[in-house]
């Protein structure tokens, strides 16, 4: 088992060489096919036609695409994600410095929305037809349907503005606090927004795995042998359906990193997505090109953990 576990592991990141070098290239065409010219963003009143001939020239924007590319490349491989426009400093240190926020939120996010989600998706499925299952699919309709920026604005007029009972934005006081209380206050409404939606999906899709696994006849017959309902249900069939449910709650993380973005600008998040955020109005293309490919990476990583945790539940599916 080990043997194949490691031999999948290697496959898998072999497969990941060229999922990451058609993303670099996505990313590098996305930003520079943008209208304008960032030498012109750079300069602001300054942008006289020989500063910007200069900017290109010191930025290598008067090169061919192909040779912009190359040259991105390689220095990207050699760990050199060049310097931000707008604040004069390395893309990877600006980086390094936002990824962690973006982690923490995404991190949370991510648990409470698989949490959840199985756990309504099981109860849905093993009261199917019952209160409890209406009630749980009305709510993962609204979740679904609800944009998560919109549900940030709620709940921050309804917790924070009318309770007061928690801050509205940022990651810690502003008077101090820096502690691991403090960031929890923080911390509570932007992960439940950014994880509602994801629950919904999770939700539904644990509901389904599980009704196709009740049906299954060595169900029927652990339950003909008198095994309590309780046994059945998460010894048995929660373990078959989490086959079905784990590259789901991989793909949600992908999710959650991307809606980091908005979420992050609506409740002042001091992660990559406001970065990103602040660099696209800037024209800030390396440092775009930089946390985009950075987010890109991250989620092929999610994805990468989420097929290993299927291979061991069962080496079949994957094999």
């Amino acid at each position: 088992m080990h043997t194949q576990l490691w031999r999948y592991i290697g496959k898998r990141l072999l497969l990941m060489i060229p999922v990451l070098f058609g993303l670099s290239i996505i990313v590098f065409l996305i930003m520079a096919l943008i209208p304008g010219d960032p030498a012109q963003a750079i300069l602001g009143a300054y942008a006289t036609p020989e500063n910007v001939a200069r900017i290109n020239v010191q930025l290598g924007l008067d090169q061919p695409l192909p040779m912009q590319y190359v040259t991105w490349l390689s220095n990207i491989l050699q760990g050199d994600f060049g310097r931000s426009y707008a604040q004069n400093r390395a893309v990877l240190d600006i980086i390094s410095e936002r990824f962690g926020a973006t982690l923490i939120l995404a991190g949370t996010a991510l648990v409470l929305c698989s949490l959840f989600g199985l756990l309504a998706g099981i109860i849905s499925a093993s009261r199917q037809y019952g209160l409890a299952d209406k009630m749980i699919t009305f709510v993962v309709l609204i979740g679904i349907s609800m944009p998560a920026f919109w549900l940030g604005l709620l709940l921050i007029m309804f917790f924070a503005v009318d309770l007061r009972w928690l801050p509205a934005s940022g990651m810690y006081s502003m008077w101090g606090g820096d502690d691991l209380p403090d960031l929890l206050r923080h911390l509570i409404l932007p992960a439940s927004t950014l994880a509602f939606i994801a629950t919904g999906v999770i939700a539904r899709l644990t509901r389904a795995s599980m009704l196709e696994v009740l049906r299954q006849d060595y169900i029927r017959t652990a339950r003909a042998k008198g095994l309590h309902e309780r046994r059945v249900i998460y010894r048995h069939a929660f373990k078959a359906a989490m086959v079905s449910v784990v590259p789901v709650i991989g793909i949600q993380a992908g999710f959650v990193l991307g809606g980091a973005v908005y979420v992050e600008t609506v409740f002042q998040w001091p992660g990559i997505g406001s970065m990103l955020v602040n660099a696209i109005s800037q024209r800030d293309l390396l440092l775009v090109q930089g946390g985009v490919l950075v987010v890109a990476a991250a989620y092929v990583v999610f994805n990468l953990l989420a097929d290993v945790v299927q291979f061991i539940l069962d080496p079949r599916v994957t094999a």
